[in-house]
C-alpha cells in the first residue's frame, strides 16, 4: 500500500463530503438550533439516539452537553437513548429492536423536549418509529441524516442530511455538526 496516497484520498474524500455538507447546514442548522434554545428555556431537554456508530454519537454529544463542551457552565439537560443497556434489552427481548427507541421516547420525552435522531441512512425502522413517537408527544423530532435522508425526509423537521453516500464521511460530518450544536448552544445561552 502507499500510505502516503490512502491518507491523501482519505483527506480529500473528507473535503469533499465537507464542502457539500457545508453548502447546505445554515437554514436547518438555525432551525435547530433555535428549537434546542427554546427547549431549555421551557425547561425541557436533548434526547440523542442512534445505533452503531450513531449510537456513540448521541452519547458523545449528550455528554458535551451535560459536562462541558468549551469551558466549565452549568449543565444543559441532554440524555442518551443509546446507554442504558438494561433498558435497551428488555426493550428489544420483550418489544423487539424496532421499538428500541420509541419506548424510552415514550417513557421520557415531553413537548418541551427536541429529539434528535442520528442515522447515516435515514432508514433504520427503530429510529422512525421513535421520531413518530416523538412528534406524537409534541416534542420537536429532528436528525442528523446522510445520502438523501431516507425516510427521515419528511419526518425529521429540522433535517440535517449530508449529501454523501460514505458512512465514515456521514459520521465525520455528523459529528462535527454536534460539535458546533454544542458550541454554539453554549454561546446562545451565554454560558461562556
Amino acid at each position: 500500500m502507499d500510505l502516503n496516497a490512502y491518507l491523501q484520498a482519505e483527506m480529500d474524500a473528507h473535503a469533499e463530503a465537507f464542502a457539500l455538507t457545508r453548502e447546505m447546514i445554515a437554514e436547518p442548522f438555525a432551525q435547530l438550533l433555535g428549537a434546542c434554545v427554546s427547549a431549555h428555556s421551557k425547561g425541557g431537554k436533548i434526547v440523542f439516539f442512534g445505533n452503531g456508530g450513531s449510537a456513540a454519537d448521541a452519547q458523545h454529544l449528550a455528554t458535551e452537553l451535560t459536562v462541558r463542551y468549551i469551558k466549565d457552565r452549568a449543565p444543559i439537560p441532554a440524555i442518551s437513548l443509546a446507554t442504558d443497556t438494561s433498558s435497551l434489552t428488555a426493550i428489544g427481548n420483550d418489544f423487539g429492536f424496532d421499538d428500541l427507541f420509541a419506548r424510552q421516547v415514550e417513557a421520557l420525552v415531553g413537548k418541551d423536549d427536541v429529539v434528535i435522531a442520528i442515522s447515516t441512512s435515514g432508514n433504520s425502522e427503530n429510529v422512525i418509529r421513535a421520531l413518530n413517537m416523538a412528534k406524537n408527544k409534541g416534542a420537536v423530532a429532528a436528525g442528523f441524516s446522510g445520502r438523501d435522508g431516507g425516510r427521515m425526509t419528511g419526518l425529521a423537521a429540522p433535517l440535517i442530511t449530508v449529501p454523501c453516500a460514505e458512512t465514515a464521511r456521514i459520521q465525520e460530518m455528523h459529528i462535527l455538526i454536534g460539535h458546533m450544536l454544542c458550541g454554539a448552544l453554549e454561546k446562545e445561552l451565554g454560558l461562556l
